[in-house]
């Protein structure tokens, strides 16, 4: 019996019921903890923005309207550009604010802006060397003196700027036969166009053309390179006596027969004139260029005069 009743010892089963929040999880959590981060984030955000200058903000704007390369191209001045206590970025020092910009595209820019600035100058020279010459004709044409000189008067656009060419006319010479005394109405003529060209900046250069006929078989050696120069100083003469001012000439020079008006005749009277060149920016650059002239190692050009109160 005794074996019998150790047999029958209970069995007892545990059973666990599940609580209420069995439906839920812990699903809630990790939402929970996504918006923890998101808010996190966007105050990190706010936080950013409101301690960032106004130039930083710009740059930033700026680099998602256009890449950041084409910007710097066109002259914008990029990202972090900014006006902040610190200045500059990056390992270069040749800024001291903003953004540090690569040395060859800053070049180019310069080369760019410089090339558009002088081509605006060319413009607007040309326009006013334009209006010059409409002034000098139209002063010529309403002066009942000299109007009758318009046959003689030649007025054209060079590469070095305006020139008026005095023609000599075999009625009406501007000069005597191998002199350089200026004929009375010639002077009146000279002075006219000097009072028009005191109104303008622009330098001058004057040429003396004579033509291809031999001057001078009495062997003093004087010879229409001479005489092309002594004509053009008496032309810088009268010019002056019309109001042009003595700085205002950089060159006087005597070419004779070298170029003539009318290459199909070097005897045309029409070889024998006086040039007026209202120098442009760049003849002028040009003529004032150093040369080899300077240093005394070259000869003069053939019958060029000094600009006064140069020379001996």
């Amino acid at each position: 019996m005794a074996g019998d009743a150790k047999k029958l010892q209970p069995i007892i089963i545990k059973r666990v019921k599940k609580g209420g929040h069995a439906a839920h999880g812990g699903a809630w959590k990790i939402a929970y903890a996504d918006f923890v981060t998101a808010m996190m984030a966007f105050f990190l955000l706010m936080w950013l923005l409101g301690s960032t200058s106004e130039g930083d903000k710009k740059g930033i704007a700026d680099f998602f309207q256009s890449p950041l390369k084409i910007a710097l191209l066109n002259g914008g001045s990029g990202s972090g550009d900014s006006s902040s206590v610190i200045k500059g970025g990056g390992e270069s020092i040749t800024r001291s604010a903003g953004q540090v910009k690569n040395g060859e595209v800053e070049a180019t820019r310069k080369t760019i802006n410089l090339q558009a600035l002088k081509a605006q100058q060319r413009a607007a020279e040309e326009q006013r060397l334009a209006e010059l010459r409409e002034e000098v004709s139209s002063e010529l044409r309403n002066n009942a003196r000299l109007a009758e000189y318009a046959s003689q008067i030649k007025l054209d656009m060079t590469r070095d700027g305006l020139r008026i060419q005095i023609v000599d006319d075999q009625a009406r010479p501007m000069f005597d036969s191998g002199s350089a005394s200026v004929k009375p109405y010639m002077r009146e003529l000279l002075r006219t166009i000097g009072s028009v060209l005191a109104e303008v900046p622009n330098r001058l250069t004057l040429e003396g053309h004579t033509d291809a006929k031999p001057f001078g078989h009495d062997g003093s050696g004087y010879s229409n390179w001479e005489l092309s120069a002594d004509r053009a100083n008496a032309a810088r003469r009268e010019l002056l006596g019309g109001g042009l001012t003595e700085e205002r000439v950089l060159r006087v020079l005597g070419l004779a027969s070298s170029q003539p008006f009318n290459r199909d005749d070097p005897l045309d009277p029409q070889n024998r004139r006086i040039s007026i060149i209202v120098m442009n920016r760049d003849a002028e650059e040009r003529t004032l260029r150093p040369t080899l002239r300077d240093s005394g190692d070259a000869e003069p050009e053939p019958g060029a005069t000094a600009p006064p109160g140069g020379g001996r």
